[in-house]
Order: C-alpha cells, then sequence, then structure tokens
C-alpha cells in the first residue's frame, strides 16, 4: 500500500482529491486548486523528450483549428465573416524553481509553434483547402495584421484570461462530456469575439507568409508578439494569481510532505521535487 492519500478511493495518487469533501460532484476553490497543482506537477516533472513531442503533436493539431475555421469560413454564402463561421474554431482543441518553470513553458510554447508551422506548410503545399478557404484563411490574417499592436494586445490578454479560466473549470469538471462542452465553449467566444490565441494566430500568420501576402517582420513584430505578450499578462496575471489568491493554500498532503527549495534553487536553479518521492511501498 503507498502512504499519504494514494490509497483512498477520494484522492488521486498526488494526492489531489478526486471527489469534493462537502458535495461529491463539486469542488471547492482549494479542491481545484490542487487538482491543477498535481496536474502542473506531473508536467514539470516530464522528460524533455516528452514535453517537446507532445507539445508538437499539440501544435500541429491546433492546424485542424485553422483548417475547419477556413473551410466553414469558406463554404458559407457571402464574402463576410459571420458568427456562423467560428463554429468549428475549436475542433483542435508545485513545487519547482522559476528556472524550471520558464524551461517548461519556453519548451512547449517552442514546440507549439514549430507544431503549428509545420502543419500550416502541410496544408498550403499539400493543396488541402478548396480556393474558397483560402481566401477565408487567408482573410482571417489579414484582418488580424490590419489591427494596431495595442489593439492586438489588448484582445490577446482577454483570450489569455479565457484559457487560463477554461483549464481552472475544466479541472472542475468530472465528466469528460462536461469538460468537452467547456473547452469548446470557451475556445468558441475567442473567435466570435475577435481575441487572439498566439498558437492558432501563428497558423494564420504562417498562412499569410506561404501566400507571400505578408512580410516575416510584419507578422512577427506587429501580430505574433503582441499577442504572446497579451495571452501572458491574461493568463498568468489575472486569472493564475488571481485563482491562487483565492485559495488558503490547500496543498495535497504528498506535495507538503516533499522537500521546499532554498531561495536560491527556487530562483536560479532548474530544479522541481516530486510529490510522491516521499511514499513507501
Amino acid at each position: 500500500m503507498s502512504g499519504n492519500n494514494a490509497g483512498d478511493a477520494d484522492h488521486a495518487e498526488s494526492g489531489a482529491p478526486s471527489e469534493g469533501e462537502v458535495v461529491a460532484d463539486r469542488f471547492s476553490t482549494d479542491e481545484i486548486f490542487q487538482r491543477v497543482l498535481a496536474t502542473g506537477s506531473e508536467e514539470v516533472n516530464s522528460s524533455l523528450r516528452i514535453l517537446t513531442l507532445n507539445g508538437v503533436g499539440a501544435g500541429f493539431a491546433i492546424t485542424f483549428t485553422f483548417v475547419a475555421h477556413a473551410a466553414l469560413a469558406g463554404a458559407t454564402p457571402g464574402a463576410e465573416i459571420t458568427p456562423v463561421d467560428h463554429l468549428l474554431y475549436p475542433v483542435g482543441t508545485r513545487l519547482a524553481s522559476v528556472p524550471a518553470l520558464l524551461r517548461v513553458w519556453g519548451l512547449v510554447l517552442a514546440a507549439n509553434l514549430i507544431g503549428a508551422v509545420a502543419g500550416t506548410a502541410f496544408v498550403t503545399f499539400g493543396s488541402v483547402l478548396d480556393p474558397s478557404a483560402v481566401e477565408a484563411g487567408l482573410t482571417f490574417g489579414e484582418e488580424a495584421v490590419a489591427k494596431s499592436p495595442w489593439s492586438l494586445f489588448s484582445r490577446a490578454v482577454l483570450a489569455g484570461a479565457i484559457v487560463a479560466g477554461m483549464v481552472w473549470l475544466e479541472h472542475a469538471a468530472r465528466e469528460s462530456v462536461a469538460r468537452f462542452m467547456l473547452v469548446y465553449f470557451f475556445m468558441l467566444v475567442i473567435p466570435v469575439t475577435g481575441l487572439y490565441h498566439v498558437v492558432v494566430s501563428t497558423a494564420d500568420a504562417t498562412f499569410l507568409l506561404l501566400h507571400g501576402v505578408s512580410s516575416v517582420s510584419t507578422v512577427v513584430f506587429e501580430f505574433l508578439l503582441p499577442v504572446l505578450a497579451g495571452n501572458v499578462l491574461g493568463g498568468v496575471g489575472l486569472v493564475t494569481l488571481l485563482n491562487y489568491g483565492q485559495t488558503e493554500e490547500a496543498f495535497p498532503e504528498a506535495m507538503l510532505e516533499s522537500p521546499r527549495l532554498s531561495w536560491r534553487e527556487w530562483s536560479l536553479r532548474i530544479v522541481t521535487t516530486e510529490p510522491r518521492a516521499n511514499e513507501t511501498e
């Protein structure tokens, strides 16, 4: 038998709750926090190979968002992009030191972008889209590039907040169908309201570049960087920190018993602690 809460029916191996303490099918803020923390711990302790391959795979899968989005928009009568054209947009969708977290964020982001670029190149050179869908795909990127960097940044802040909030609520859901519906409707809000997420935006920008519609400097400095900055502020600053501030820092027992990092380790070294390290058979 494992120690801590691993053997309890209402707790996962990490110690995160699998059902609510007060109401079985509803989690409190602290319980959601524990579940998010357990998922984050798993990712932070994953190998570079796994993080890279998962990131590239996820970025490539995001291409399906771009393809479905463009295909539906191209198939819809009329030249204007309407709310109906966005219905297929969502289809593709610890205890650790700061350098360790930045390593995971940077690696996963880079892998996501590489996957999105590769997927968009495949779609372009493979002539996957019909001419009407190609025109719609170009319209998405052209509309974005026409906006000011400040407007893109502001819209991306809201998109980052939506995605981060979606992750928080996804951990509050118990059923797969509920999780799917949450992801779908949260992601649908982004195109319907004219917001931008950097991974999908990379597909839009790459599509523009491969069709010779825009320049590298324009899509990078006037489109993607403002979107990336806004996503980070909205996701990390406005949601993650605010949600964390609502908790009582009720870490799972396994994590409470893990060794703490010194301030020097936390700020300067790439190091994590494994929540299950202290468990014994």
